[in-house]
């Protein structure tokens, strides 16, 4: 128990000291006016109270991986401790905020934008095809998890709830941000916090023990690799780049720039608070790895949540705890689509004033998610991990050249971004889905790329620092 207190106090202080520091490096200006402020157009720029900011963001930045991300990560055992906590204040956290702030300084713009400014016009375009790309995937992993969730408790089946979700995400994707996410979000993100929150109260009051086998050794009962795979495996409760593509959508309603540290920052530390939570009661539910994992083989971390929850706080709170897993799914999946159909308008430059542009675009991505949806979900997961980190890395790597530019510490994201390259580089390498090399032969590959961007990052000449937008 006292090492959970810990990591908990750790991710706060992580958040009042060195995201204060991240704030002081990135140098905000409160007299600036937001985009919110210059571009209202009531479709998606629009000013909104920071308080349903910050939970929208929250809720947006969530999706499954703070809790099923973080429940196959607890078969590594305690050692994922260590990178829900470092991960989430040095790498998710900084990455969250500077790709937030930027989008906030470039007019609320798209991390496709970013890629442009910062690596030239010749990534644009391939860049633009795997971004939207991604975020259909997302959108179609988030809405066929759920359906399964549904499914399994009520009687309509699977095809049934996805229709239904789909035709949610059609709503979503096309309105006005303040009418259905600007609105209900932040109820949905209260619900979330709510029974994490009161799934954890119950493992203190019984008692459990809450690591019953502490040590930081590989605990996985298949012996899979911790490098890369446990850092792939947890995203979103450490670091994520499905986080770059929301964050935007958040920095078109924003009011002020001082308000960037709760939301991006203060967002990405709650969500690994939550991906905290759902490691400890994977560990501590299951009396360690190895019938944790006899409970994730048997029906999936879908199962392991169903489990808890019904054991902890009955039948209806179990329903409760599914249902609040299920809207943290949709919510995510379509605001997934939401930032696919932002991505195409910002790169065509079409007004998203225009309700029948929005109505050409989000048909578009939602066909895409919709024919994802025929795919098995666990190959859809493999390929949505990797592809998640690597946003990441190429996140952090932009907010790297941003603060070289400005002669920032940009060291705060070189060292997060060469690790993550690392980590994608030796997956990629290691995995069935890429080369399928030995694991040893992949780590060395993986290293030698990181070594080899780093030295072409620093012979490479730094632009004049430029004035800012």
């Amino acid at each position: 128990m006292g090492i959970f207190l810990l990591s908990c106090l750790a991710l706060i202080m992580g958040y009042i000291f060195y995201g204060a520091f991240i704030e002081k490096i990135f140098k905000i200006n409160p007299r600036k006016k937001t985009p919110a402020l210059l571009y209202t157009d009531g479709v998606d720029y629009v000013p909104l109270p920071t308080y349903k900011i910050f939970l929208i963001q929250f809720l947006n930045i969530a999706g499954l991986g703070p809790v099923f991300g973080a429940i196959l990560g607890a078969l590594y055992g305690p050692v994922c401790l260590f990178w829900i906590v470092l991960g989430s204040i040095f790498a998710g956290a900084v990455h969250d905020y500077l790709s937030g702030m930027l989008s906030l300084r470039y007019k609320g713009q798209s991390i496709t934008f970013l890629m442009e400014k910062f690596f030239g016009k010749q990534f644009k375009a391939l860049f633009l095809i795997f971004l939207v790309f991604f975020l259909i995937l997302v959108g179609a992993v988030f809405a066929m998890s759920p359906a399964q969730m549904l499914a399994n408790e009520t009687p309509p089946s699977f095809l049934f709830w996805i229709c239904i979700i789909f035709l949610y995400y059609f709503l979503a994707t096309l309105l006005p941000i303040d009418k259905i996410i600007g609105r209900f979000y932040p109820l949905f993100a209260l619900l979330l916090l709510g029974v994490t929150v009161s799934l954890t109260f119950v493992l203190f009051f019984r008692g459990v023990d809450f690591y019953p086998n502490l040590s930081l050794t590989n605990q996985h009962p298949a012996d899979l690799p911790i490098f890369p795979l446990m850092f792939v495996t947890i995203a979103c409760g450490a670091l994520s780049g499905f986080h770059a593509t929301q964050s935007p959508m958040m920095a078109r309603c924003l009011t002020n720039e001082k308000y960037g540290r709760p939301v991006f920052y203060g967002a990405m530390i709650t969500e690994g608070v939550i991906a905290l939570m759902w490691a400890t009661l994977g560990i501590s539910f299951y009396h360690g790895s190895p019938l944790l994992y006899e409970a994730v083989q048997k029906g999936g971390p879908i199962y392991v949540v169903s489990s808890i929850a019904k054991d902890f706080l009955g039948s209806f709170g179990g329903f409760l705890t599914v249902l609040s897993v299920v809207i943290l799914s949709i919510t995510s999946g379509d605001t997934a689509f939401r930032s696919a159909r932002l991505s195409l308008a910002d790169v065509l430059h079409m007004s998203q004033k225009d309700i029948r542009n929005r109505l050409v675009l989000s048909i578009f991505v939602l066909a895409g998610g919709i024919g994802l949806c025929f795919i098995p979900l666990m190959s859809i997961w493999t390929y949505f991990g990797w592809a998640n980190q690597l946003l990441a890395t190429s996140t952090l790597w932009i907010c790297t050249l941003y603060l070289r530019r400005r002669n920032s510490l940009y060291i705060l994201t070189l060292l997060p971004a060469l690790f993550m390259t690392a980590v994608c580089t030796t997956y990629i390498a290691y995995e069935k889905i890429g080369l399928n090399l030995p694991l040893h032969m992949a780590q060395g590959i993986g290293i030698g790329v990181s070594i080899l961007l780093l030295i072409v990052f620093l012979l490479r000449k730094s632009p004049k620092k430029r004035k800012q937008i």
